[in-house]
Order: structure tokens, then C-alpha cells, then sequence
């Protein structure tokens, strides 16, 4: 089988091209430290109130021994909660995530954070919020007629606020 040397050319640059949108996508990736989630855990979703980890009284955010802090969150129609919470900056911070009901998205707005919930498994994310101000979590995937009003407040202070505030008995727990 004969294939013109034109042929050939545009071929080449067709590869060419396709490989290049691949190594800018890569790259662009790891430079900005955006990932894919790889956490893959499993919850019954209709036992949630009854989860040792989810529990009502354990949504919120908690300080762990090594400084970083886990923030637990529950994701139903049509709200995050708990509704406000404040974080400390500079700090390493793990989203745990799980659904009540339907698939739910979660993004935080000038930030690399952006995940589905889906229900029956956990959504996972860890980042560090570099910036003290005020974040919107927005729900990003449409979930019902009460979507638009899917939010929750993240307040990010420094790390001595933060602490000030933990001392004094904050108010980190929804």
C-alpha cells in the first residue's frame, strides 16, 4: 500500500500537534498542582446521621496533631453543611465530602478546589488556602430547583486568628 509523501507530512503534523495539546495539558497540570481525586471510599449514604465520621456533632473542622486541619462536610438539597466555617491560611487542609441524596458539585471560587460528590462514596481534596478572605462554596452540579441557592462560607484567617479563635472556643463546628 503506497501512502502519498503528503500524506505522510500532514499525518506528522497532525500527531505532532495532538502530542503537543497533550504535553501542554500535562504540564499546565502538574505546574498548577491540579490532580485528579484518587480517593475511592465507600459510605451508605442513607446512614449518615449514624456514621462515626459524619455524624451530626462531627461536621466541621478539626485540628490535627501535626497542625493540618480536616474539615468534614455534608452536601444535600439544597445546602452545604455546616453553613459557615473559618480556616486557617498557610495550612494544610483535607475536604472530606459526602452526599445526602444526589450527585453534588463543590467549588471554591479563586482556589484549585473543584470535586464531585457523589453519593455513597466520600470526596476527598486537599489543599492549602494561601489568601485570608472570604470564599463562596458553590454547588456545581445541577442538583433540583433549589441549586442557585447551594452555598456555604469558608473564611480563611490567618494562622494566629485561627488559633485566637480555637483558644477563645471559636467557632469552627458548623
Amino acid at each position: 500500500m503506497h501512502i502519498d509523501k503528503l500524506e505522510k507530512n500532514w499525518a506528522g503534523i497532525s500527531l505532532g500537534i495532538a502530542g503537543l495539546f497533550v504535553t501542554v495539558i500535562l504540564g499546565s497540570a502538574f505546574f498548577h498542582g491540579i490532580h485528579a481525586p484518587s480517593n475511592v471510599e465507600t459510605i451508605d449514604s442513607a446512614k449518615l446521621h449514624l456514621s462515626a465520621e459524619f455524624a451530626e456533632d462531627k461536621l466541621g473542622v478539626e485540628r490535627n496533631p501535626n497542625g493540618s486541619v480536616t474539615v468534614r462536610m455534608v452536601a444535600g438539597r439544597y445546602g452545604f453543611y455546616p453553613k459557615d466555617l473559618t480556616l486557617p491560611a498557610e495550612t494544610a487542609i483535607t475536604f472530606r465530602w459526602v452526599s445526602l441524596d444526589v450527585i453534588h458539585g463543590v467549588h471554591m471560587p479563586m482556589t484549585n478546589m473543584s470535586t464531585m460528590i457523589v453519593p455513597g462514596y466520600v470526596a476527598q481534596v486537599s489543599t492549602v488556602l494561601h489568601h485570608a478572605g472570604d470564599y463562596p462554596l458553590l454547588c456545581n452540579e445541577y442538583c433540583g430547583m433549589g441549586h442557585a441557592h447551594m452555598w456555604s462560607n469558608i473564611k480563611v484567617v490567618s494562622k494566629a486568628q485561627w488559633d485566637a479563635l480555637n483558644t477563645q472556643g471559636g467557632a469552627n463546628h458548623g
